[in-house]
């Protein structure tokens, strides 16, 4: 009799199975003018660029079927979002080779951090919708990031851009004790670190760049 091996877990450790989609974030949900709304891919890349709302929904769409997992325990399965994939959007912008991390930027001035090697994965996306129907505003509407291998605040709702370092800074959820990386399978939910002074005048030296 030939023994199967057994099939790896589908939920990480301390998770919680919903068939709902929670909605969860700081503050209020922005209003958004599509009429000014733009996405910037710039920093450590060849060639940086900004797109308009219509310019990114005529970009050619993929879909990615995921399993998405909260911080605050609750997991949901068999999720399926489409819109434009991030490794297109790397490739367009051409990436230097001393690029590693990615600042990624939202609405109302939020950050998130992500080591490029996490960004630059075909499953990941600027998503426009979710399970066929566009995104509602609660959850990111114009566009959010998706990187559904990671805990769901780095797929970081109402994105506006990808800034390329070759250092990790952290984001706003970051300096207020969330963890670095996020990887939900050995629960790295907490442990992030506030800004040196370094990194803030990295930042500065950024926000001069023409």
């Amino acid at each position: 009799m030939t023994e199967r091996a057994p099939s790896p877990p589908r939920l990480p450790p301390g998770q919680v199975l919903t068939k709902k989609w929670p909605v969860l974030h700081y503050g209020l949900v922005p209003t958004v003018d599509l009429a000014t709304w733009t996405f910037t891919v710039d920093g450590l890349v060849e060639r940086p660029f900004v797109l308009r709302y219509d310019e990114l929904l005529a970009l050619p769409r993929s879909t990615t079927r995921c399993d998405i997992h909260c911080v605050t325990t609750w997991s949901r399965f068999d999720n399926s979002f489409s819109g434009v994939a991030v490794q297109s959007l790397l490739q367009r912008a051409g990436v230097r080779p001393e690029a590693r991390y990615c600042l990624i930027s939202a609405e109302q001035g939020f950050t998130t951090n992500l080591p490029l090697a996490d960004l630059d994965r075909p499953a990941n996306l600027v998503a426009l919708a979710h399970d066929g129907e566009p995104l509602t505003p609660e959850h990111g509407w114009p566009a959010r990031l998706l990187v559904p291998h990671l805990y769901f605040w780095k797929s970081a709702k109402w994105v506006r851009g990808l800034t390329l370092l070759d250092a990790d800074v952290p984001g706003f959820w970051e300096q207020n004790g969330y963890h670095m990386h996020g990887d939900p399978w050995t629960e790295e939910r907490y442990g992030g670190r506030g800004l040196t002074q370094h990194d803030i005048n990295r930042l500065r030296n950024l926000s001069k760049k023409p």
